[in-house]
């Protein structure tokens, strides 16, 4: 900083850099301000949203519960609407629930397949997609399904993955195969408390 030899130089220097400067600080003071309150508007705006896709959420799995695939049509608005948010998501897991207790497996399968491809939690893509196997397998495509088993990589999922592996093979006829992928599952964490009868199941 410059010296000054006397308090009345400081103050004009003060003057004379407000004069070249002030318009720039009181701009950055309300862009800044500006940029607070926005940012809690924002927050605000953010909070509100999910409480009305709550409810929302709410109203429309009531709908299902009680009018079944009559409200189909109102949940897929629902999940139309809200596609970027995880009530979406959850809404299209209903929905194929739904569709699937009925027989309609094609459908269940576009929803689950949808909400796969849109959830933003990485602890309910594996549940989704052991779902979606699930439905493939009824639909026949069992190596297509045996196929997305084998590709998923989920921590904490890998004897529910190799056990629904092991069932699928079983499916298709291959005992030897079942039995290997029964034995990897039952030595995983996640390990069920059918996996020994299974096990001795193949090898009778």
């Amino acid at each position: 900083m410059e010296l000054y030899d006397s308090e009345e130089q400081q103050v004009e220097a003060i003057k004379d850099w407000w004069r070249e400067n002030g318009k720039a600080v009181i701009l950055g003071a309300v862009i800044g301000l500006g940029g607070l309150f926005g940012w809690h508007y924002y927050q605000d705006s953010v909070v509100t949203g999910q409480e009305g896709a709550a409810a929302e959420y709410a109203e429309t799995i009531q709908a299902l519960n009680n009018k079944g695939l009559d409200a189909s049509d109102e949940v897929q608005t629902f999940i139309n609407t809200h596609a970027k948010r995880e009530y979406a998501v959850l809404a299209a897991l209903q929905l194929a629930q739904a569709q699937i207790a009925q027989g309609d497996f094609k459908s269940g399968l576009t929803q689950l397949e949808w909400a796969k491809a849109n959830t933003k939690d990485e602890a309910l893509a594996p549940v989704i997609t052991l779902r979606a196997v699930r439905v493939k397998a009824e639909l026949g495509d069992i190596d297509a399904a045996i196929a997305e088993l084998d590709a998923l990589k989920a921590a904490g999922w890998e004897g529910r993955i190799a056990e629904l592996k092991g069932d699928l093979l079983l499916r298709n006829g291959d005992s030897e195969g079942a039995y290997t992928a029964y034995s990897a599952a039952q030595q995983a964490a996640d390990a069920s408390q059918s996996i020994q009868f299974k096990l001795d199941d193949l090898a009778k």
